[in-house]
């Protein structure tokens, strides 16, 4: 162009524009940074190449290596199911109540129910297991509406709590004593007072503990620790997953709370679950296994969850 001219300041020549007295120099690129430009052009031809790249109408290019992210993830995932395989073997010929027997194998159910307890329990339950007040319960503790040892801790997670279409599902009912007009407010302040008594919260009432055998001991028991066949809790102790204050414990009795948890076995394979109840069991309040109690009539079967 005409009007290019050599810059008086810097000695490199002008590429002819100006803007307001601002002119343009004719700088060419360093070296180094044009042969770089010029070897990522070469790669991404290679890459192009050999790798799946360009994306088509049903499907992308392969590459002439035939490699692909998902077929690595299938290789690597083959590659941990068989490593796994005896161990998922051993599990699943070993009743879940003998795993204590074998140490190493009772370990790596432990170390997979760890991890399976990540991806399908932390939402609720929290990642230390410690549960929210109110909702849901802490896994940390010793307190067990069903039972905790690890068979029972396995039937909880295979049928989970009140699951609709699944005929065993631990299932529990309290009456919601005030909403129902079964007692009175007062006397779900005498039998609230009862309750906390039996922690120590609470001076004993003779009123309340009057109310409360003639309503409550068939599921929590004359002494107010639970029976664990009927998902009762047990009254007595300092844990409450509804809240322990007065005014709590009579709303619970007023209107009684009824939680639930998921049916498992139709999400998680088998071994799957055992690993959980194992790792679950580990925690720190698991309990030992005792064989079974007798079966309870139907008829006492209205367990009251207070706590």
């Amino acid at each position: 162009m005409g009007n290019k001219r050599i810059d008086d300041a810097t000695g490199v020549e002008t590429m002819g524009h100006e803007w307001d007295g601002i002119e343009e120099l004719n700088n060419p690129l360093p070296r180094w940074w044009l042969w770089s430009f010029y070897a990522a052009i070469l790669f991404s031809l290679g890459y192009v190449i050999v790798y799946p790249a360009i994306p088509l109408l049903e499907k992308g290019t392969e590459g002439v290596w035939g490699w692909t992210s998902r077929g690595q993830l299938a290789e690597d995932t083959k590659a941990a199911t068989e490593q796994r395989a005896p161990i998922m073997a051993a599990l699943a010929a070993t009743p879940i109540e003998k795993l204590p027997e074998n140490p190493e194998l009772m370990k790596a159910a432990v170390a997979g129910g760890k991890a399976a307890f990540r991806v399908n329990c932390v939402q609720c339950h929290g990642a230390g297991a410690g549960g929210v007040q109110g909702l849901y319960p802490n896994l940390n503790d010793d307190d067990w509406l069903w039972g905790g040892n690890l068979k029972e801790i396995e039937q909880t997670l295979l049928h989970g709590i009140r699951q609709p279409g699944d005929a065993h599902t631990r299932t529990s009912l309290m009456p919601s004593f005030g909403r129902d007009g079964i007692l009175t407010q007062e006397q779900i302040g005498q039998v609230a007072d009862h309750v906390l008594s039996l922690s120590g919260k609470a001076k004993p009432n003779a009123a309340g503990a009057a109310v409360f055998e003639a309503n409550c001991v068939a599921c929590h028991g004359a002494d107010g620790k639970g029976l664990s066949q009927f998902g009762a809790p047990n009254l007595s102790d300092a844990i409450w997953l509804y809240g322990g204050t007065r005014e709590q414990v009579m709303a619970n009795i007023t209107v009684a709370k009824a939680g639930v948890m998921p049916s498992w076995q139709s999400r998680l394979d088998a071994e799957t679950i055992k690993m959980l109840a194992a790792y679950v069991h580990s925690l720190g309040g698991g309990e030992d296994f005792t064989a079974p109690a007798a079966t309870v009539p139907a008829a006492q079967a209205s367990a009251a969850a207070v706590e």
